[in-house]
């Protein structure tokens, strides 16, 4: 037990580590993209930059408003970090899960669903109408790309015959998922950038219409722990890819697959624009949807 919780620290550790040079490395992409040099100045190369943003953010007085709802803003800051968290234990390292269960991907389903309720609590709770145009754009997307999302690893549960990790890397020792299922990869990387709000999805950050989205009210440490939170979904679900449909992370190529696919997530943020409203909509209705539902009746109706 107290192998496993400093276990779980450590990890828990590195992975924010990690969401830090993210952050960076998403800096320094979109700069080389835009032909300019991104941060330079902090450290060798601006490598330290992070920490830097980090310090200066956390040291940054927090103002509240007298309409806004002071303990609710406070505390879903944390919680929706805290569940980013919660996933941590579900990913296998190197052999096995922290936490041995049979179902993790049900784990992983319930606590994805619960990220859209701190979402909309951070925009309703500070009683402002970008806050909250921005949180109920962000539910509706989260809840729309949901159906797709969970379907799509319905589909693989099948193919497994297991919600455990530790199975489905079984089912893949011969032939990864992703051969002859490229399209449900394609469909579940867009799911996933619209799950966890990035461009060409980011309508609850929507700057152009929003000012920021359902963060504008937000400064200092509360808007660094929703950022942390938002990195640290992307670097779970991209390990969550990696294990779904190539292997479990626990060899170089599984690690380099895992590195492209969050690379993948920055460059799309570099090239594509921002999608209207009801075009986000109509893709997730009335195609992901159909597709999704269609390929999960597919091991039904193939002999």
């Amino acid at each position: 037990m107290i192998t496993s919780f400093l276990d779980f620290i450590l990890i828990s550790l590195s992975i924010l580590i990690s969401v830090a040079f993210y952050t960076l490395l998403e800096r320094k992409i979109l700069s080389y993209i835009q032909i300019r040099k991104g941060p330079n100045k902090v450290g060798i190369m601006g490598i330290l930059q992070p920490f830097s943003d980090a310090i200066k953010l956390f040291n940054k007085n927090l103002l509240s408003l007298e309409s806004m709802n002071f303990t609710l803003s406070f505390m879903t800051p944390f919680l929706s970090l805290f569940i980013s968290l919660c996933m941590i234990p579900l990913m296998m390292y190197n052999f096995s899960t922290l936490i041995d269960i049979k179902h993790n991907l049900l784990m992983f389903f319930i606590l994805s669903s619960m990220g859209v309720y701190f979402i909309l609590l951070i925009g309703w709770s500070t009683n402002s109408k970008y806050c909250h145009l921005g949180s109920i754009r962000s539910v509706a997307q989260m809840i729309s790309y949901e159906v797709p999302f969970f379907m799509i690893i319905l589909f693989l549960v099948l193919l497994s015959q297991s919600y455990s990790f530790t199975q489905m890397e079984e089912s893949q020792y011969m032939l990864y998922f992703f051969f002859g299922n490229i399209l449900l990869f394609i469909m579940w990387l867009s799911s996933c950038l619209a799950e966890t709000n990035r461009s060409p999805f980011d309508f609850a950050e929507g700057e152009s219409e929003l000012v920021s989205g359902f963060n504008v009210e937000y400064m200092g440490g509360w808007f660094a722990l929703i950022f942390l939170s938002e990195y640290l979904s992307m670097l779970i679900l991209s390990m969550i890819s990696t294990m779904m449909f190539f292997s479990p992370i626990k060899s170089i190529i599984s690690m380099m697959i895992m590195i492209m696919i969050t690379i993948m997530l920055i460059w799309v943020r570099g090239t594509y624009p921002r999608f209207r409203y009801d075009m986000l909509m109509l893709m997730s209705w009335k195609m992901f949807l159909p597709l999704s539902m269609f390929i999960i009746m597919l091991p039904f109706i193939i002999p």
